[in-house]
């Protein structure tokens, strides 16, 4: 079966990206194929097709995307638990050759069954694509890593991202006290709505406010996506034997490791989660529980069509959005 799918044949921006018909066969044992009607992007997307991935795309004909909603269409042998007509999202698992090989930007895609989480009939497809990779990344760092309590004071870089939001939505459900770090005031409300109890803005110094906001504590987490040469400072913003969460490096240069202040420093990746199937029954526990309550929801910041690829990633590095860009699929 040929599908259209987006493919890279060299590195660079956004106008490398372009659409194509793959052949994807029919799905092998223990695999499904997947109808495709909206799937999520995030960073490490734009870091794969620019060559800044922990992984080196494979050139030419690399794909991108991990998260993604749809319907099954046929499942291949040994599959059970699932069945044509299914609605369900696709989540990130890990793998030797990833997104690269792997990749779901397309309107169907072959895919490991245990890659699948059966879509709630109350959840549309746009919802589905958005949630999990946030959801998952941030429950895993601020709950089964970081330990989060109520009362506690969490400061969330990023925060204006999926993944920020998602923590920030989440450190509010259990009543600690989100404080979300921003580039600038003009994504303040958004921040608000989504429960930060207050927000601070990078341009300013992030550790006096926290400290100021803390009673001169500091934060027993913080929680960060940047990196870069800051990172020992924003340190300072860790209350003594507190953890400081790195799960991105938004800024690209290299990290040092902050040694003097006495704090826990612990580098996460999604993957912790899926390495334990306990871990993973509790985080899907814990999001569809918060999403039926309403205290969890995707932010969609804008959607865009398959087709428009070029400018959805042209968009995403602008880095005006809050909350999710999502792609959705015309069949």
């Amino acid at each position: 079966m040929k599908v259209r799918t987006v493919l890279f044949d060299e590195l660079g921006g956004p106008e490398v990206l372009h659409l194509a018909e793959v052949d994807i066969g029919e799905p092998g044992p223990g695999q499904v194929r997947v109808r495709i009607d909206a799937f999520g992007l995030n960073r490490g997307e734009v870091f794969l097709r620019t060559g800044r991935y922990y992984y080196d795309a494979i050139l030419p004909g690399s794909r991108l995307g991990t998260e993604a909603a749809g319907v099954v269409e046929a499942v291949g042998p040994g599959v059970t638990g699932y069945a044509a007509g299914d609605a369900v999202s696709i989540v990130a698992k890990p793998n030797d050759e990833g997104m690269s090989v792997h990749g779901i930007y397309a309107d169907r895609a072959v895919v490991a069954a245990e890659r699948l989480i059966r879509r709630p009939e109350h959840m549309d497809a746009v919802t589905g694509a958005a949630v999990w990779a946030a959801a998952f990344t941030s429950y895993g760092a601020l709950v089964e890593v970081g330990g989060l309590r109520p009362g506690d004071d969490v400061v969330v870089t990023a925060a204006s991202s999926g993944v920020g939001m998602a923590a920030v939505q989440i450190a509010a459900h259990l009543g600690a006290t989100p404080i979300a770090v921003t580039r600038t005031g003009a994504k303040a409300d958004r921040l608000l709505a989504a429960g930060a109890a207050h927000v601070i803005t990078a341009d300013d110094d992030v550790v006096k406010q926290v400290h100021a906001l803390t009673g001169g504590r500091g934060a027993r987490l913080v929680f960060d996506g940047v990196a870069g040469p800051g990172l020992p400072d924003l340190a300072r913003a860790v209350t003594p034997d507190g953890m400081l969460i790195v799960y991105g490096s938004l800024d690209g240069r290299p990290t040092p490791l902050p040694m003097w202040w006495p704090i826990n420093v612990y580098g996460y990746a999604v993957f912790h989660l899926f390495a334990d199937a306990e871990r993973l029954r509790r985080a899907e526990a814990f999001i569809t529980d918060g999403l039926r309550a309403g205290a969890l929801a995707p932010v969609i910041d804008r959607t865009f069509d398959l087709t428009d690829i070029v400018e959805a990633h042209r968009y995403m590095e602008s880095n005006t959005q809050v909350g999710k860009i999502v792609v959705t699929v015309q069949h």
